[in-house]
């Protein structure tokens, strides 16, 4: 079957398409949580930390039902659709990227960082990227060449990301990171993250090798990550064990407001001198399951934004360790 061929106006549409059902999803998710916090009803995937829940399912549902409405041809990623035996392959056919509910430990718990994170690939190339967070009714959305958006409340017009003009950032010591404990926590890999974030956090003087960021960060959510790095609220935001529906909008949103967006540091050396917007191996770094992204840097007279971006990364790569995700 031929892929399916889009125009602008196609693009428009999805866009829009996706903004909605964003909405609607929201609505599902504010109703779950009062309903979680009433019964309790949480199941666990792989432990105690890793946590499903019916409204998950529901969402997903309600997601995949209008897609297929609507969009009948196009294909579906989602993470509770998702068998770890049966990896999909990207190809040219429109694909939506779907985590119904990112931040499900927030999300039961109560917590007001939870989302619902739409992302559409084409031709092996996220291209749009929705996030809605309906307890803070912030909907935060690009689409590939037309920039990133955040609309919130208490304001007529979007903002258009970064909200701030981009500013400089010589080194980590200036920087708020965003880090995560995530839900693997054999002792070998929650050793390595602990290592990782005392080097980031310590200071030089009493730690070997230590940043002395100015703090580390938990939001309990990917997509809101990738969001807040690209609105300029937090400088860089690193973890490993992510899926392509955690990032692919967010990826999207972060390279549309300036950020550099890149995978472990081994995809990152390999593909450190190409622009990520055209030439990333897109396949590698969605399901790389290692990401990093760093906000909107400004130039300075001695520094291109986008080699300090690099030049942070790298040190950034230098400091921590890194493991494979289960």
């Amino acid at each position: 079957m031929a892929t399916v061929q889009l125009t602008p106006k196609d693009f428009s549409d999805l866009l829009e398409f996706s903004k909605s059902l964003a909405k609607s999803a929201g609505e599902v998710i504010r109703s779950g949580s009062k309903a979680i916090l009433q019964d309790g009803a949480v199941d666990e995937k792989k432990n105690s930390v890793d946590l499903v829940t019916e409204w998950d399912v529901k969402v997903e549902n309600l997601v995949k039902g209008e897609i297929s409405k609507t969009y009948p041809d196009f294909k579906f990623i989602g993470e509770e659709s998702y068998s770890s035996g049966d990896r999909p392959t990207l190809s040219d056919d429109p694909t939506f990227c779907v985590d119904p509910i990112d931040g499900t430990t927030n999300f039961v718990h109560g917590f007001p960082f939870a989302c619902i994170s739409i992302g559409f690939i084409y031709k092996r190339q996220p291209t749009i990227g929705v996030i809605y967070n309906p307890f803070l009714d912030q909907l935060y959305y690009a689409l590939k060449g037309h920039g990133a958006f955040l609309e919130v409340p208490g304001y007529s017009n979007p903002l258009r990301l970064p909200i701030s003009k981009a500013r400089p950032l010589e080194s980590l010591s200036q920087a708020l990171l965003g880090v995560e404990w995530g839900s693997d926590r054999r002792a070998s890999v929650i050793q390595k993250k602990a290592n990782s974030f005392v080097r980031l956090a310590g200071d030089s003087k009493e730690v070997l090798g230590g940043k002395m960021v100015h703090s580390l960060r938990s939001m309990g959510s990917a997509a809101l990550n990738y969001s807040t790095v690209a609105q300029g609220g937090l400088d860089s935001y690193w973890e490993i064990g992510c899926w392509p529906w955690d990032v692919c909008a967010g990826i999207v949103i972060a390279l549309e407001a300036g950020c550099y967006v890149t995978g472990s540091k081994q995809y990152f050396l390999a593909h450190r001198d190409e622009e990520p917007l055209d030439l990333v191996d897109w396949d590698e770094l969605l399901w790389g399951r290692k990401y990093i992204v760093i906000r909107a840097i400004a130039d300075t007279a001695t520094e291109k934004g986008r080699d300090t971006q690099r030049r942070l990364v790298e040190d950034f790569y230098n400091t921590v360790e890194e493991w494979d995700a289960e």
